[in-house]
């Protein structure tokens, strides 16, 4: 049968700067991780939820989309609404610097123009869905609710991947994101966690202490993310540490972590182990902080 993925969430129109030019791009923390999934798993069937208008943008979006091998059937388009958009500049070390515009974008309102129970039932045809703390953030509290409702009724029947990926930014509250977090993450199998998020959202002191809260919310198997540092996986109270090899120059770190998750889980659902996972995560960020953007040329793309 085939392999059926669901990623939700927002993609953007990206500006990044190269040289004197702007260069536009697009990107949008779940929507790497799906074109990364959809590269490694040829065969599966990647689908993206998310909101986009009737305008050139997200025209283009889409058409990007499908040649990407991405099925954008769940796409909503709506007759009002824009997509986000967002430039991009890194600094002498790699890192990264954002200015966004999407306060109104369609990817906000998307859950609210939708057939829910129609959606209900699509969902439940998925092996695994996919969203990150950005996917919870940009919705309005009950849109979000909406979501939760969704997720809980299909669990029975698909497992549930969470990308912590906070930004203070987009909550209104610390108590709002962490509600919102310790709700997912009681429907979540697998919690990919970049221990700084975890740092700035929880205030944690160590990995530990972000584990016991994560293993009390249910979920079965905790991967923190350290940037260039070993990563770690625990499930059923083993540890395993990974490390990556040494990049020696580093341009533009943006979409490290979405397609970390994307090589990990993609080896996960072909068969690996934890440790092989982790080491397919390093290895396609590797070589994803070595270009510029979000998304790396096919002609890049390492093997997994």
């Amino acid at each position: 049968m085939t392999l059926r993925i669901a990623l939700i969430g927002e993609c953007m129109v990206e500006l990044s700067r190269q040289g004197d030019a702007l260069v536009q791009g697009m990107g949008g923390d779940t929507l790497n991780t799906a074109v990364y999934l959809s590269r490694m798993l040829p065969d599966a069937d990647i689908a993206y939820l998310t909101g986009l208008g009737l305008d050139p943008f997200s025209e283009e979006l889409l058409a990007r989309w499908n040649a990407e091998g991405i099925n954008t059937q769940y796409v909503h388009r709506s007759a009002t609404k824009l997509p986000g958009l967002y430039s991009i500049s890194t600094d002498p070390n790699g890192e990264r610097h954002f200015h966004y515009w999407r306060n109104d974008s369609a990817a906000k309102f998307w859950l609210n123009e939708t057939d829910t129970e129609a959606l209900k039932a699509s969902l439940a045809g998925f092996y695994l869905v996919y969203l990150s703390g950005i996917s919870l953030a940009i919705l309005p509290r009950e849109a979000r609710q909406t979501l939760f409702s969704l997720l809980s009724v299909i669990k029975p029947h698909c497992r549930v991947v969470f990308d912590n990926n906070f930004r203070p930014a987009l909550w209104d509250s610390f108590e709002e994101a962490q509600a919102a977090y310790r709700e997912v993450l009681a429907l979540t199998d697998i919690a990919m966690l970049t221990f700084d998020d975890e740092q700035a959202l929880w205030g944690d002191e160590t990995v530990e202490a972000s584990l016991l809260r994560t293993q009390s919310l249910g979920v079965s198997e905790v991967v923190y993310k350290h940037g260039a540092k070993p990563c770690e996986v625990f499930t059923h109270q083993k540890r395993t540490e990974v490390s990556a090899e040494k990049v020696v120059q580093v341009v533009d770190t943006t979409a490290a972590g979405d397609s970390f998750s994307a090589g990990y889980l993609a080896k996960r659902l072909t068969g690996g182990g934890v440790e092989a996972a982790a080491q397919a995560g390093h290895k396609l960020a590797g070589q994803v902080i070595q270009h510029h953007g979000a998304i790396i040329p096919l002609s890049a793309m390492p093997t997994i």
